[in-house]
């Protein structure tokens, strides 16, 4: 039983639960914030924060994501030939780490939310349990993608010595910045409720 058929609905705002009024916007009793039964537009916000999150992964792929000069040599570095770079040093843990958290979880995070929004929206055969898990591993997994990010930010700020070794950052950190954080957008903007109206209307039409 979903909530809202109990007439209870939840304040987004500070989480309080409030009586569901039908006949007029209703407020929240504790913050006064407008309550609705559903996050406005969520879908649609959703897919449009991840359709702009696929078409920057693109660039953040094939980008430079940063520059690394020794003795004024050097040359920019993308993310698959900073991987293949480290596995010629002998760094295979290190090359591994890099290449799940910018390579497989930022398109498990992107093919799985697209996958969650086409269930929700095209009632397909998934169980609720199945669309949950799914949505909250994502939310868990996605804090990881700032791990190149970070190593990039330490290593521009620590390594920068002029002309005998510096560390820049490229456009490509950007567009992997922006991935990472418009996919992260786009799991706070999905209201995962759908999931369970969505199985209701399923049960209704059996």
């Amino acid at each position: 039983m979903r909530a809202i058929d109990a007439g209870i609905q939840l304040c987004d705002e500070c989480h309080q639960l409030n009586p569901l009024d039908v006949q007029q916007p209703a407020r929240c009793s504790r913050c006064q914030s407008r309550l609705h039964a559903r996050r406005p537009d969520s879908i649609r916000r959703t897919w449009a924060l991840l359709i702009t999150a696929m078409i920057l992964y693109i660039p953040a792929n094939l980008l430079p994501i940063m520059s690394v000069s020794v003795f004024g040599n050097g040359a920019p570095a993308t993310i698959m030939s900073g991987v293949v770079s480290l596995l010629q040093l002998g760094m295979a843990p290190i090359a591994l780490v890099v290449f799940v958290a910018s390579i497989i979880v930022p398109t498990f995070k992107l093919g799985g939310l697209g996958l969650l929004l086409y269930s929700v929206q095209r009632h397909q055969p998934m169980s609720a349990r199945q669309r949950i898990i799914m949505y909250r591993f994502i939310e868990w997994v996605g804090r990881w993608s700032m791990l190149d990010i970070f190593v990039i930010a330490i290593l521009v700020a620590l390594v920068n010595f002029g002309n005998l070794a510096r560390i820049e950052a490229n456009l490509g950190a950007a567009a992997f910045a922006s991935v990472v954080v418009l996919t992260m957008l786009a799991a706070m903007t999905f209201d995962p409720r759908l999931i369970w109206d969505n199985t209701h209307l399923d049960n209704e039409n059996e």
